[in-house]
């Protein structure tokens, strides 16, 4: 049995707001000496910013293997690429995504979902980084369940993309 682990709010919490980065070891340690073979890293709230998510990152890297990481950003103050970008600059190569940036955060007041899917491709795709996902495929299942939802696609790159196709 794999057992994935997540740090949910370990850049910032709704409740005690900033979280130091031995608080964020501490968990990664306990994690790992449950014998977690995956931990997500998550910004549930999405608070962080590149500077943060690089010291978040190397700290992690330092009580757990970093091919064993994987990093979940929320889009609440548009920072979720740029967080995904950090993140692969100290190595992690492990991202969550939601179509169309679907989701939210149940316990934090006006946290958005999840990155969405086609802006983490479009971005891979442009850095050369070959994903095997087809990005015209996730544009179309994200423009039916927004279409489904009665509600505009959060994707930036979908939407352009959705834009362009229309002439």
């Amino acid at each position: 049995i794999r057992l994935r682990g997540s740090i949910s709010t370990a850049f910032g919490c709704p409740y005690q707001g900033e979280v130091p980065l031995d608080a964020v070891a501490d968990v990664v340690r306990r994690m790992r000496d449950l014998g977690c073979d995956e931990i997500d890293i998550a910004d549930t709230i999405g608070v962080s910013t590149p500077r943060k998510t690089q010291a978040v990152m190397e700290t992690a890297a330092r009580a757990f293997r970093l091919e064993g990481i994987s990093g979940h950003f929320h889009d609440t103050y548009g920072q979720a690429l740029a967080n995904i970008y950090a993140s692969m600059e100290v190595g992690v190569a492990i991202f969550h995504s939601s179509v169309s940036g679907l989701g939210g955060c149940p316990y934090a007041k006006g946290a958005t979902g999840n990155v969405a899917t086609e802006d983490v491709i479009y971005m891979l795709n442009g850095l050369g980084i070959e994903t095997g996902i087809d990005l015209d495929q996730v544009v179309d299942a994200g423009a039916f369940i927004s279409q489904h939802l009665g509600r505009k696609g959060v994707s930036r790159a979908g939407n352009a993309l959705l834009a362009k196709r229309a002439g």
